[in-house]
């Protein structure tokens, strides 16, 4: 038996090929994917794109909020919301109010905004990456102000709000998880204002310089590093044979930030050598959704390990 690790399971909120799986069975498959999911993860998560390499995607708030309403016993979690796309105080008021109606189980993953041809699709600015990343900043002071606070007067360099009321606060707080690795400004905002961080998957020598990073931010800010949950989402192509695992992941293998492929005792040892970095939730990503076979698999022969 190994040492206890959270899994999430992080569905697609599109990136199909409307000939190959038309958008009217989305849903469908979603549901059935979930109803074996929920039973198995203690966390859902959803992604927020509005276009990536297949035009076919759902909005991220409205697809949490079914989720939520559909399975009442996971944390529902956002990986993670890009602070451009919506007004923070807005932002603010969507997050208390799905935290009243999921009795408490939102994680507000949040993040700076990365993917150019998006924003410039959907007619939004992209300022430089630090500009982002301070909007990132602010919007998260002036959401923590509106769910604490009533009513809230805040004026920054960005967002503003006077005599503003975000009824009713949520409570608890919604766990606010921050997304990113950069170096100087995100994971120094992740010491300074979040409860979990999440990363996604790099040579194990590059995250642990990344963890060493996050430590000494930590330091410096006086906050606890053991305080900070580190998360991390993993894409697994999961098969009994290696090769026919690896057969399945392709090219993918190749790109900058290639997938686990291979049968499950790897990725067992795989997981405790991330685990031994110090990361203890993730959020796993099963590329053959719709099918279920990579997530059976996990099921009976990984998570028992973990247990």
């Amino acid at each position: 038996m190994g040492s206890h690790i959270d899994f999430g399971y992080n569905p697609p909120s599109g990136t199909r090929g409307i000939e190959e799986f038309p958008a009217e069975t989305f849903v469908r498959d979603l549901q059935d994917v979930l109803d074996l999911a929920a039973q198995a993860f203690s966390s859902l998560w959803v992604s927020d794109h509005l276009m990536t390499e297949q035009p076919f995607r759902m909005d991220v708030w409205t697809q949490l909020t079914w989720i939520a309403a559909h399975y009442p016993g996971p944390l529902l979690g956002t990986i993670v919301l890009s602070n451009s796309y919506r007004h923070p105080p807005l932002m603010a008021k969507m997050a208390a109010s799905l935290q009243q109606f999921s009795r408490g189980r939102l994680i507000f993953g949040y993040g700076a905004g990365w993917l150019e041809r998006e924003y410039q699709a959907y007619g939004y600015e992209f300022p430089p990456a630090s500009v982002r990343i301070a909007q990132m900043v602010e919007a998260l002071q002036l959401m923590r102000a509106m769910w604490t606070s009533s009513p809230v007067t805040f004026s920054g360099k960005y967002y503003a709000v006077h005599d503003a009321y975000c009824e009713p606060r949520p409570s608890p707080l919604p766990i606010v998880m921050i997304g990113g690795d950069g170096e100087q400004r995100t994971l120094r905002a992740v010491a300074e204002y979040a409860d979990w961080w999440n990363t996604v998957m790099r040579p194990l020598p590059v995250l642990r310089h990344k963890l060493e990073v996050l430590e000494q931010h930590c330091r410096d800010v006086g906050r606890g590093y053991a305080d900070v949950r580190k998360t991390l989402t993993r894409t697994v192509f999961l098969s009994r044979n290696r090769a026919e695992a690896e057969r399945r992941a392709g090219a993918r293998l190749e790109s900058p930030l290639p997938p686990f492929a291979g049968e499950p005792a790897a990725l067992v040892d795989h997981l405790r050598e991330l685990h031994d970095l110090g990361f203890d939730l993730f959020q796993m990503v099963f590329a053959d959704f719709p099918g279920t076979a990579d997530m059976r698999l996990f099921i009976d022969e990984v998570l028992p390990h973990f247990r």
